[in-house]
C-alpha cells in the first residue's frame, strides 16, 4: 500500500510471485518479475489498441516456460523467460510418435524423445518421456528464477556462431554473428558463421531462400562471400600448420567440415547433460529435429549419441509456434510446507497435505472456471516437493496412482483425528505412496537411497489444465500408387554436398511433391518451406502419411584417424575429454551424501595421462587443479609395481601432492581391459594406460576442531587423519575396514597435558559414503575413455594410441597458448627480451610471500621465483607445494583472454622455483589447513600483481564453522574482487580459488539452531579509482542454543591492496556480541563458545582500486 501510495504500479510481492522456499532464489525471481511484467504489460496494452474492441470479448493466451498457455491478465515476466524454447518442447511432444521396437506387436509405447532445436544463435535441448519434464530453480544469464519451467539446457551454438581459429583450436562460438549484421553470406560485411560453412559445403541452396539479404535486403544469399572468406581462414590455418610441420594442407572444403563437426560434438554435450548424466539410455531414444538449422545438423548429431531415429515435422522450421498452438491452458498454485512425511507413524500428516492440495486444486480450478472452462474439462495434477532430512536437493513428485498402507500414529496435533477416528481409517488403504515413489525418483536421480533420513515436504503444487482441442492431422496430400503403393518418387533437382569422403551427388526433392510412405536413401536433401533436412549418406529418411519424416541413422562410424596431430580433432578431443569430466562430476554430485560436495559443489574431477599429467577437469574448484597432477604422480612414484587392476588408491597428504586433509583425493589407474577390442588386450602394456581422480571435500575427518578446520592447529596430525597412501579397493574389493581404521586413528594419538584432545572423524558414514560416490565417478570415467578408444579403433589399428596422442596434443595446444601469452603480455608491457616482474604481499602475521617472474620473450617461458618467502610458520597458514602449482595454472588462465584447455601443458613453459622449509614448501608434519583456504588466496594475489593484471581482491574464503558433537556446519563467504584495467571489482562474490556456493538463508535456519540476522554488501569497502574494488559481505549469525564456533580468515589486518594509483580495500572484521551486551573482537582467527542468544558478525574485505580517479 505504501508504493502505491508513492506511485509505484507494480508492485512484485516474493510471497505472490512463488510461495516457495529458498529467500534467494524467490528474491532473484521476484525482482526479474517486476521488471519484465511491466515491459510486458506495456506490448500487450499497445497490441490490444490495435483491434477496434481492444480484443474486450476475445481469449488472449500466452505461452509460459511451463508449457502452459495463460490468460493474458495473468501473464508475469517470471512465468516467460522460455515462452518460445517451451512451445517447441510441446511441439515435438504432441508430434513425435516412433514405436519402441518390440516383440509384442500390440504393443503402443512410444520411444521417449529429446528436442534439438537449432536456431540462428543457440541451440536449446530437451527430452519428452511420459510427461514434461520440469524444474522449479534455473539460472538464466546469472539469475536465479524459482518458477516452474520446462528443463531446457542452452548452449551457445547455433546458425549465427561464429568460427574461430585460435592457438591451433577450430573454436564455434559462444559469440554470435547475430541477425545484423549476420553471418557473411548475409551481404552486411559479417562474420563467418556455422551458416556460411553449410553454404559452401552445399547444404543450404541460395535459391530455396527468399532474396532478402544486403544492405537493401534484395539479395540472395552469397556463396561466394563465404568462399572468400573461407579461403582467407583456410591460409591462415594451412600457415599455421606448415610452420610446425603438421600434415598435409586441408581444403576449403576441409575446413568448413571441421567447424561443424567441432559445432556438433558442443552441441552433443547438453544432450548428455539432460539424458545420460541422468541414468537415462540417451541409445533408446529418438532425436526430434527442429528450428531452421536443425535439420541440416540433426543426422551427425544423433550418430555421435548412438541414435538411431530421427523425426523431423513437415513444419520442423516453426515448430515452436505450432506447439504453442497445441498447448494447454494452465494455472498453478502453491504454498510452503515444513511438514515431515513418514511411512510409519504420518498418516495424519498425509491426510493434512491431501486436504491443502484439495484447496490449492479447487482454487486453480476456480481460476480456470473464471475464464469460461467447464469443469469436466479441466484435469487436476498434484505435487509434493521432496527432500530427505539434511539435504537441499528437492524432487517434485507427483501424485502417484498406487496406494500404500500406513500405520497410525498421529504426529500432527491440530488435525483433531484420533487413532480411532474414521477419517483416518477410511484413508489409511486409501493413500498414494508419495514416499515409494520419492524413493524410485531419487534413485533413478541419484543412483542410490539415503536409509534412515526424515523426508520433509518443502513445498505443495497444484497444476490446473484445461485441456486444448488437441491435434488435428491431415494426411499428406501426394496420391498413393497402383495396390496402394506410393507413387513413384519424382525426379528431383541435383547438387552436390561435401561429406567427410569429398564431393556427392545429392537429389534436392521438395518435400511437398513427394508421398505418403516413399523412403529416400541418404544423401538427399529435403526442401521444407521452413527449413532444410540433410539426409547424410548412410542414412534414409521415409515419408509418414501426415508428411513429417523419420529418419534411420547408420549408427556406427567408422574413425580413420592418425596419431598426428589434426586441428579439428583436437578441438572435438578436447570437448570429449571435457564431456567426459563433466559426467563424472555429474556422477559424483549424484552419489554423493555429503553438503559439502552435493550442494556446495566442492569436489572436482579430472583425467590424466599415461604419466599423471593432466587432460582435462570439470570446470570445478580452482584450488585443486594443479595440486590433482602432483597427487596422482606421487601414488604411482609410491605405489609403483603394486599397482594392479582393479586398484583405487586414496590419499589426503600435503606431502603427496595434498592441499588441506578435508580434500580427499581418490585415484584410479585405467587398464585396458575385456570390455576393448581384442587387439588392444593385444598391446596392453603392465602399466596403466591413464588416470582417473576425483577430489572432495570431507565435512569432517577427525581432528581438534568439528569441521577439520581448526584454527589454532599447530601441526597436521591436529587437523585430522593424514594418509599418504591407501588402496581404498583392491582387487575390486572396498576396503571398508582399512580405511575406517585410518579414519579413526586420530583418535587415538596420545596428547600431553594441556593439550587439546584429537579427534577421529565424527561423520564416519558420511566419509564412506562420500568415498563411494568418488569411487563411481572414476568408474564413471574409466567407462567413458574405454568407451573412446573403441571407438577410434580399426579393424587392424588399435584405438588407444590415438586417444593418448591426442591427450598429448592437447597439452601442446594449451602450452603453446601460455607461451603466446607471455610473448605478447611482454610486448604489451614493453618488457626487454628477457625481463624480470617483482611483487610481494604480507599475510596478517607478518610472514611475506615473495615472487619475482622472469618472462622470456624468445620462446615465452616464465620462470616462477618464490625465494625469500618467508620460513614456515608454527600454525596453520602454511600452504603445500601443489596449492602453489593450483595457483598459477589458474593465473594463467585468467591471464588468456579465450577458451583453452586447463591442462598439464599450460605449466610446460613454466619453471617453479620453492625453497623448502618455507611457508610454500613445509616440512612433512606442519599444519596446513589455512595454506589451502587463506594463503592460496594470496599467491595468486601475488602472481596477478606481478604480470600487473588486477588490484588484489579479498584474499580470503573466510571459514566459518559451528557445530557440536552431533553436527558441524561449515561455509565460506564472499567479498570484493580486485578492479582491472578496464572494470570494476565484483562485489561479495567468491574469487580465485574457491567456488562454492553458500547456504539459502531459509534452508540454514530451517536446518541449524541459528538466525542468519543480517547478509547484505558491506557497502564503500572497495577500493576507489578510476575503476572501483568490489564491496564485501557483512553476515550476522545469532546462535540459538550452545555451539562451537570458529572462523579462519585473512586481511584483518593487511588490507587489499590497490594497482596502478588505486586505492586499498578495507581489511576484514570478525566481532563477537554477547547475549550480555558485551563486544569482543575475535581477530582472523579465533574458536569460540556460543551461548543462546549470542551473535557473530563477520564483515569481508573489499577489492582493491585500480588507476588514479581522475586518470
Amino acid at each position: 500500500e505504501l508504493a502505491r501510495e508513492i506511485g509505484y504500479e507494480q508492485i512484485s510481492l516474493s510471497h505472490q510471485v512463488m510461495p516457495m522456499v529458498k529467500m534467494v532464489a524467490r528474491g532473484d525471481t521476484t525482482t526479474v518479475d517486476a521488471y519484465l511484467t511491466p515491459h510486458i504489460q506495456n506490448y500487450l496494452d499497445s497490441f490490444r489498441s490495435g483491434f477496434s474492441d481492444n480484443l474486450q470479448n476475445t481469449q488472449l493466451l500466452f505461452m509460459q516456460s511451463d508449457g502452459g498457455l495463460t490468460d493474458s491478465g495473468n501473464f508475469k515476466g517470471s512465468n516467460a523467460i522460455l515462452s518460445g524454447p517451451a512451445g517447441g518442447v510441446v511441439g515435438y511432444a504432441m508430434t513425435t510418435s516412433i514405436p519402441v521396437e518390440s516383440q509384442n506387436s500390440n504393443s503402443s509405447r512410444r520411444m521417449p524423445v529429446i528436442g534439438f532445436d537449432m536456431g540462428g544463435t543457440s541451440t536449446d535441448v530437451s527430452r519428452y518421456g511420459d510427461d514434461y519434464e520440469l524444474v522449479h530453480e534455473t539460472e538464466t544469464a546469472g539469475v536465479r528464477i524459482q518458477a516452474p519451467q520446462m528443463h531446457i539446457k542452452t548452449v551457445a551454438a547455433g546458425g549465427g556462431s561464429r568460427l574461430f581459429f585460435r592457438n591451433g583450436l577450430f573454436e564455434v562460438g559462444p559469440e554470435s554473428a547475430g541477425a545484423h549484421p549476420g553471418p557473411v553470406c548475409y551481404r552486411k560485411g559479417g562474420h563467418l558463421a556455422v551458416t556460411d560453412a553449410n553454404l559452401v559445403l552445399g547444404r543450404l541452396h541460395p535459391e530455396y531462400f527468399p532474396k532478402i539479404f544486403g544492405p537493401h535486403e534484395n539479395k540472395a544469399l552469397d556463396l561466394e562471400g563465404s568462399r572468400t572468406a573461407f579461403e582467407k581462414l583456410t591460409a591462415e590455418i594451412n600457415d599455421y600448420a606448415k610452420q610446425r610441420e603438421l600434415p598435409a594442407e586441408m581444403s576449403l572444403e576441409e575446413v568448413a567440415l571441421g567447424f561443424l563437426c567441432v559445432a556438433n560434438e558442443v552441441m552433443v554435450r547438453p544432450i548428455r547433460e539432460i539424458s545420460v548424466m541422468r541414468g537415462f539410455d540417451i541409445k533408446e531414444h529418438a532425436l526430434a529435429c527442429f528450428g531452421g538449422a536443425g535439420g541440416q545438423h540433426a543426422c551427425a548429431i544423433a550418430r555421435e549419441l548412438g541414435i538411431s531415429k530421427i523425426f523431423a515435422h513437415r513444419f520442423s522450421g516453426i515448430l515452436s509456434a505450432y506447439g504453442m498452438g497445441l498447448a494447454d491452458i494452465v494455472v498453478e498454485q502453491q504454498e510452503p510446507s515444513a511438514k515431515k512425511l513418514q511411512k510409519n507413524g504420518g498418516s495424519a500428516v498425509l491426510i493434512s497435505l491431501l486436504k491443502n492440495l484439495d484447496e490449492l486444486a479447487e482454487k486453480a480450478k476456480t481460476e480456470l472456471v473464471e475464464q469460461g472452462f467447464n469443469s469436466e474439462q479441466i484435469e487436476i495434477k498434484r505435487y509434493l516437493n521432496l527432500r530427505y532430512q539434511g539435504t537441499d536437493t528437492a524432487l517434485m513428485i507427483p501424485e502417484p496412482e498406487s496406494k500404500s498402507d500406513y500405520e497410525t500414529e498421529i504426529t500432527n496435533c491440530e488435525l483433531g483425528i484420533t487413532e480411532s477416528s474414521p477419517e483416518l481409517q477410511k484413508n489409511i488403504h486409501q493413500s498414494p505412496d508419495f514416499i515409494g515413489a520419492f524413493k524410485e525418483t531419487y534413485r533413478r536421480e541419484f543412483g542410490f537411497d539415503l536409509t534412515g533420513r526424515e523426508i520433509i515436504v518443502d513445498d505443495l503444487r497444484v497444476r490446473a489444465v484445461a485441456k486444448s482441442p488437441g491435434l488435428k492431422q491431415f494426411k499428406f496430400t501426394g496420391k498413393s500408387g497402383n495396390r496402394g503403393e506410393p507413387d513413384s518418387i519424382p525426379e528431383p533437382e541435383q547438387t552436390s554436398c561435401y561429406f567427410s569422403g569429398g564431393w556427392q551427388e545429392t537429389p534436392i526433392y521438395r518435400l511437398e511433391k513427394l508421398s505418403a510412405g516413399q523412403c529416400l536413401q541418404g544423401p538427399v536433401i529435403v526442401m521444407q518451406d521452413t527449413s532444410t533436412i540433410l539426409v547424410e549418406p548412410g542414412c534414409s529418411a521415409e515419408i509418414t502419411k501426415y508428411g513429417d519424416l523419420i529418419l534411420s541413422i547408420q549408427t556406427k562410424t567408422i574413425r580413420d584417424i592418425s596419431t598426428q596431430a589434426d586441428p579439428v580433432q583436437v578441438s572435438i578431443f578436447g570437448n570429449l575429454f571435457m564431456s567426459i569430466a563433466e559426467q563424472m562430476g555429474r556422477t559424483l554430485q549424484r552419489t554423493a551424501i555429503s553438503t559439502n560436495i552435493k550442494e556446495r559443489l566442492d569436489f572436482s574431477c579430472a583425467i590424466f595421462d599415461e604419466s599423471g599429467g593432466l587432460v582435462a577437469n570439470a570446470p570445478h574448484q580452482p584450488v585443486h587443479l594443479g595440486a590433482m597432477s602432483e597427487a596422482v604422480r606421487q601414488q604411482v612414484k609410491l605405489q609403483g609395481e603394486n599397482l594392479r587392476e582393479g586398484d583405487v588408491l586414496l590419499t589426503n597428504h600435503p606431502i603427496a601432492g595434498g592441499s588441506h586433509l578435508p580434500d580427499i583425493t581418490v585415484i584410479t589407474p585405467v587398464w585396458l581391459n575385456n570390455s576393448t577390442a581384442d587387439k588392444e588386450k593385444q598391446t596392453g602394456a603392465a602399466r596403466p594406460v591413464f588416470y582417473i581422480a576425483s577430489r572432495g571435500h570431507h565435512a569432517d575427518i577427525g581432528g581438534i576442531s568439528p569441521g577439520s578446520m581448526p584454527p589454532f592447529s599447530r601441526e597436521l596430525k591436529e587437523e585430522g587423519a593424514c594418509i599418504k597412501t591407501f588402496k581404498l579397493v583392491e582387487n575390486g574389493i572396498f576396503n571398508e575396514a582399512g580405511i575406517t581404521e585410518l579414519l579413526l586413528a586420530p583418535g587415538k594419538l596420545k596428547r600431553s597435558s594441556g593439550e587439546p584432545e584429537i579427534s577421529g572423524t565424527r561423520l564416519l558414514s558420511d566419509n564412506l559414503s562420500d568415498l563411494k560416490a568418488q569411487v563411481a565417478a572414476n568408474q564413471r570415467g574409466i567407462d567413458l575413455l574405454l568407451d573412446m578408444v573403441d571407438h577410434y579403433s580399426l579393424e587392424d589399428t588399435p584405438g588407444l594410441p590415438v586417444v593418448q596422442a591426442y591427450m598429448h596434443h592437447i597439452q601442446n595446444n594449451a602450452e603453446e597458448a601460455v607461451r603466446n601469452m607471455l610473448k605478447t603480455l611482454s610486448v604489451r608491457e614493453d618488457l626487454d627480451e628477457v625481463d624480470i616482474l617483482e611483487a610481494n604481499d604480507f599475510l596478517d602475521d607478518g610472514s611475506e610471500i615473495v615472487l619475482r617472474l622472469t618472462i622470456d620473450r624468445r620462446n615465452g617461458s616464465a620462470i616462477f621465483d618464490f625465494t625469500g618467502t618467508g620460513p614456515e610458520l608454527w600454525g596453520n597458514l602454511n600452504a603445500p607445494r601443489a596449492v602453489t602449482y593450483s595457483a598459477i595454472l589458474y593465473s594463467l588462465r585468467c591471464l588468456i583472454d579465450q577458451e583453452i584447455p586447463l591442462n598439464q601443458g599450460c605449466l610446460n613453459p613454466i619453471q617453479v622455483i620453492i625453497e623448502d622449509g618455507s611457508l610454500l614448501a613445509p616440512s612433512e608434519n606442519a599444519a596446513v589447513v589455512g595454506g589451502n583456504v587463506l594463503t592460496s588466496q594470496r599467491i595468486t594475489d601475488v602472481i596477478l600483481r606481478a604480470f600487473r593484471a588486477c588490484a588484489a581482491s579479498q584474499g580470503c574464503m573466510n571459514n566459518f564453522t559451528f557445530g557440536n558433537e552431533h553436527f558441524g556446519y561449515y561455509e565460506t563467504m564472499g567479498g570484493g574482487a580486485g578492479a582491472g584495467p578496464n572494470w570494476h571489482g565484483q562485489s561479495g562474490v567468491h574469487t580465485h580459488m574457491t567456488n562454492t556456493r553458500i547456504t539459502d538463508p531459509e534452508i540454514l535456519e530451517r536446518r541449524y539452531p541459528v538466525i542468519l540476522r543480517e547478509f547484505s554488501i558491506r557497502k564503500n569497502s572497495g577500493g576507489s579509482g578510476k575503476f572501483r574494488g568490489g564491496d564485501g559481505l557483512v553476515r550476522e549469525v545469532e546462535f540459538l542454543e550452545p555451539l562451537n564456533a570458529a572462523i579462519l580468515s585473512e586481511r584483518r589486518v593487511q588490507q587489499p591492496y590497490g594497482l596502478n594509483g588505486g586505492e586499498s580495500g578495507k581489511s576484514g572484521r570478525n566481532l563477537f556480541f554477547r547475549k550480555n551486551g558485551t563486544t569482543l573482537f575475535l581477530g582472523g582467527k579465533n574458536e569460540i563458545r556460543a551461548e543462546s542468544g549470542d551473535r557473530i558478525r563477520i564483515e569481508t574485505p573489499g577489492g582493491g582500486g585500480y588507476g588514479k580517479v581522475d586518470s
